[in-house]
């Protein structure tokens, strides 16, 4: 499907959204029906394609099986979701490993400040041993997560006061940061005054200037119009992230293997679409976030990169994950970082 597609789906999506567990030509109400939330807009290319991934798995189960979508965290903050997925509240999540950290803290070995350089070392590691351990971690942790990741994108930097260029601007800087660990530790780093705010409340701590920047993929500076409140957006590449689709384990138990299965197959599939929408979005969004008013800084990540190594942040986070899992991420990576 061509990016271009895009609004031609939102009809479906929010049909997908508002539809009861009785759907139009259904003669009964689903034998399953589950919820999935996630912290993005409607039109982001996630709900997009869960959306596609919903029809095709109500179709391959004869109507069996029934998935409502809940996006813009309308169920409640990233971490408040957390813990309704774990009590069974809602059945799946789609989740940035770095803050599912906060439960399962080696998850988040994949935000390692500069740790990829492009997306195919990001999809290389992902998809091979890096990837496998994640979700090895996850699982121990009592939660079921698919095969696929799919991509938030390498994060960029956003000012209402000054450009990001150097490491010194980011000295004394009052930035948001989500809520884990990881995030915080990087921004102390560069001397940066972080906070730590659940994505529902961004918007409205940067009008507000309890916070003066914030740093996201550009496919999230589209949705959630983050020109309204900054002003100055630095490529940075500070970080590659993404969202791990996780299940509560007593609901995916509950679930006939053959429902698993297309349930498993059709959420994979969904996510190497979805990489690649995120991937077409994000080379087209500079001129359009530039009408929009944003000014755009190129940035060297190479000081960026030194001042970390110079703080002692990949020396911490290497002691924090431990041997086998930091030798797991510069193995994929081709290079050292501590």
């Amino acid at each position: 499907m061509s990016i271009n597609r895009r609004t031609i789906l939102l009809g479906a999506a929010a049909g997908a959204l508002a539809a009861p567990f009785i759907r139009p030509g259904m003669a009964r109400a689903a034998e399953f029906s589950y919820k999935i939330a996630n912290n993005q807009p409607l039109e982001h290319p996630s709900n997009v394609r869960l959306a596609e991934a919903a029809k095709a798995i109500l179709e391959a189960t004869d109507g069996r099986f029934d998935l409502q979508i809940f996006p813009s965290n309308q169920l409640g903050a990233d971490t408040d979701v957390l813990g309704q997925l774990r009590s069974g509240g809602v059945e799946f999540f789609q989740l940035s490993p770095v803050i599912l950290s906060t439960l399962v803290p080696n998850a988040s070995i994949n935000g390692v400040g500069y740790a990829f350089p492009d997306y195919d070392t990001v999809w290389k590691a992902m998809d091979g041993d890096l990837g496998a351990y994640a979700r090895g971690q996850i699982e121990n942790a009592g939660l079921v997560v698919m095969d696929k990741i799919w991509d938030n994108g390498f994060r960029q930097t956003t000012s209402s006061t000054k450009p990001i260029v150097t490491p010194a601007d980011l000295q004394g800087f009052k930035i948001r940061v989500p809520v884990s660990p990881l995030w915080t530790s990087l921004y102390t780093a560069f001397g940066s005054a972080p906070a730590s705010i659940n994505f529902a409340e961004v918007y409205t701590a940067l009008q507000t200037g309890i916070v003066d920047g914030q740093e996201n993929p550009l496919a999230i500076m589209k949705v959630a119009k983050m020109w309204e409140v900054q002003k100055y957006l630095s490529m940075t590449n500070h970080m590659w992230d993404g969202f791990w689709l996780l299940g509560n384990r007593r609901s995916w138990n509950a679930l006939p293997e053959d429902v698993q299965q297309v349930v498993a197959d059709s959420f994979n599939a969904s996510a190497d679409d979805q990489r690649a929408d995120v991937m077409a979005l994000n080379a087209s969004l500079k001129d359009e976030l530039e009408a929009e008013g944003f000014v755009f800084n190129d940035v060297d990540p190479a000081p960026f990169e030194d001042k970390l190594r110079e703080a002692g942040f990949y020396a911490q986070w290497k002691a924090t994950y431990g041997e086998e899992a930091w030798a797991i991420l510069e193995a994929a990576v081709g290079r050292s970082l501590a």
